[in-house]
């Protein structure tokens, strides 16, 4: 039986899957949109990278060193398609993704870095990277768009650790990680439809996430610096958050 991170991109991308799923805003007017397809996309593609260029399997850990953010999201993912771990709280993994890439090289903590730019659609990093550091943004798009895992993960393997220390289980991460519901929800009989706010925190943001998908609805996850007008709240059709 598949674990339910590969259940739920099935359900993505067959369900719905041309109407937005997770919708970004941040700094200097930026709005990225993700329909079910497109997420499903790019968490493919992330996968096979994970698997096939950095050698991750069922087991291997992922530290997400980053913001809530767009891409940190479709990171999980992919990451958890592959049966991986992913590390909230800081603790040592074989494979370390981060916006600073020159500190967590030098440190040598991990066995392989992922220099992850988040401005705009960044098709690169800005700049040079330090040796052996992987760019995520320019590698990702040669990745293919459709992933199978060489191994079938196993559902008691652990899936998150969280910025606590709490770990959840690949088989439970849809029951007992993903948040149940949203507060302030608007009786209505569209799609749930829910704002999420980055300062919150990657942990909470990557709960609420997974807990609107499994409801069948989508997410607009808003940055820090971005204000929440009501203009925003109607043009989105935002009904839970």
């Amino acid at each position: 039986m598949s674990i339910p991170a590969l259940e739920l991109m099935s359900a993505l991308r067959s369900g719905r899957s041309t109407a937005p799923r997770l919708t970004w805003y941040g700094p200097d007017a930026e709005r990225v949109e993700l329909s079910g397809r497109v997420l499903d996309n790019w968490v493919a593609k992330t996968s096979n990278l994970l698997q096939d260029e950095l050698d991750a399997e069922p087991g291997t850990r992922l530290s997400l060193d980053l913001p809530a953010h767009w891409k940190t999201v479709v990171l999980a993912l992919g990451a958890w398609q592959v049966g991986m771990e992913v590390v909230l709280d800081g603790g040592e993994a074989e494979l370390l993704a981060t916006a600073d890439p020159a500190p967590a090289a030098a440190a040598a903590r991990s066995d392989a870095v992922l220099a992850v730019a988040l401005g705009g659609l960044a098709m690169r990093w800005p700049g040079d990277l330090p040796s052996g550091v992987v760019d995520y943004a320019a590698e990702v798009r040669s990745h293919g768009d459709f992933f199978m895992p060489f191994v079938e993960p196993e559902a008691d393997r652990p899936a998150v650790r969280g910025a606590d220390g709490t770990a959840y289980a690949h088989g439970a991460l849809l029951t007992d990680f993903a948040a149940t519901g949203q507060a302030g929800q608007i009786g209505t009989d569209e799609p749930e439809r829910v704002l999420l706010r980055a300062a919150d925190g990657v942990g909470p943001v990557l709960a609420q996430a997974l807990g609107a998908w499994r409801r069948d609805g989508s997410v607009v996850l808003v940055h820090p610096e971005v204000a929440v007008t009501e203009r925003l709240l109607a043009d989105e059709r935002i009904n839970a958050g």
